[in-house]
């Protein structure tokens, strides 16, 4: 089975390529450092890979931006969405469920073993949800808390947790710095935080 490795470190690449293939099962078709390197793997290739492996820091980007790529390139060719497994240092429940709504199978911290890798991959694979077992009981744990927020304050908090400014959150969403204001107070009562801090460690 072919896989996509996108990860903007090249030692961490290489270490999961030699980890995949030395199981005589995976073959590593591509590696990316960027989104672009990654959605011109995607566009050229002429058949997609069976799996993706996702990082969600590339640098200044957002890795799960690319996910919003693939739905919409699957789409359009009219073929399934190959399983994207996220394996990422950040590990709050809020990433992991911003993740999983964005399409992704899994999730998988860097810090896990060779071992919960392939278990994961194999879960992905069936076309089965995967979160790393402590994960899964902190992410069932927050969900109630993240389900009042509406799909906008989910944006804002998201790019809140990238320490964004009002005027960066309101240039990304096209919205006015006013409406930035509002939707933060909002945030603010529902959560119970007093400051931008707070609301990073959700």
């Amino acid at each position: 089975m072919e896989v996509l490795l996108i990860d903007d470190h090249p030692l961490t690449n290489n270490g999961l390529a030699s980890c995949l293939e030395e199981t005589g099962r995976y073959s590593v078709s591509g590696q990316a450092n960027n989104l672009s390197e990654a959605k011109r793997f995607i566009e050229e290739s002429k058949n997609l890979p069976s799996l993706i492996v996702l990082d969600i820091l590339l640098g200044e980007e957002n890795g799960l931006d690319f996910l919003a790529f693939l739905k919409c390139f699957c789409r359009g060719k009219r073929v399934p969405m190959p399983p994207v497994l996220v394996c990422s240092v950040l590990e709050d429940p809020f990433r992991i469920q911003t993740a999983l709504k964005s399409g992704a199978s899994g999730y998988i911290p860097k810090t896990g073993t060779k071992a919960e890798l392939l278990n994961a991959i194999e879960t992905v694979l069936r076309r089965e949800v995967y979160i790393s077992g402590e994960h899964a009981i902190k992410l069932s744990k927050s969900l109630g808390a993240y389900e009042q927020f509406t799909k906008r304050e989910m944006e804002v908090l998201n790019l809140i947790k990238q320490n964004k400014s009002n005027q960066e959150i309101a240039k990304a969403l096209y919205i006015n710095i006013r409406t930035v204001e509002n939707h933060i107070s909002n945030i603010y009562f529902k959560t119970g935080c007093c400051s931008r801090l707070e609301l990073e460690k959700l």
